[in-house]
């Protein structure tokens, strides 16, 4: 009984994988599921504390990444706080936008993510009085191209901490 629960949990953790497309926190949410499982079967010795301690370590790693990313990317351009807002409301809108408009799985999302961050950003920066559309075009691309480095990275290290998890279980 105790495989059937495991592969229960892989593929709820496949499930919350696919939700870093979406910039939500679907590597935390492998992790206390992870957790959640070792602690209710224990006894049975599934998960060892340095792996729970490797994939937390590898989700933190992931947070840091896609944060510093996507407010880097944009910053770097010259964004102010206004465009980091915008980066990061863009990404969300596109992420569900880019589901839609590219029917392929998990690509549509990850580009429209890209894209509304530099949508985001860049309307964002024109609402200044003082900037100009050319300047703003180039924060917008800095921050697509950190929402990319950083949800690229997140994206990574959740199939990474999915992949520990399933060796770990039936190893």
């Amino acid at each position: 009984m105790l495989y059937v629960w495991l592969i229960g949990l892989l593929f709820c953790n496949s499930v919350f994988w696919t939700l870093s497309f979406f910039a939500l926190p679907g590597n935390w949410l492998i992790v206390v599921s992870t957790w959640a499982f070792a602690l209710w079967k224990w006894d049975d010795g599934v998960f060892s504390i340095p792996t729970l301690v490797a994939i937390t370590v590898l989700a933190l790693i992931g947070e840091v990444i896609e944060f510093v990313g996507c407010m880097a990317g944009a910053k770097k351009a010259g964004a102010g706080k206004r465009g980091a807002a915008g980066a990061l409301l863009g990404a969300i809108c596109g992420a569900v936008a880019g589901t839609f408009m590219i029917p392929v799985p998990f690509v549509g999302t990850f580009i429209g993510a890209c894209i509304g961050a530099g949508i985001g950003t860049w309307c964002m920066e024109l609402t200044r009085a003082d900037m100009k559309p050319g300047h703003a075009v180039k924060m917008g691309v800095g921050a697509s191209v950190g929402v990319m480095v950083g949800t690229g990275s997140k994206i990574v290290l959740g199939m990474i901490i999915c992949i520990i998890v399933a060796v770990a279980a039936f190893v």
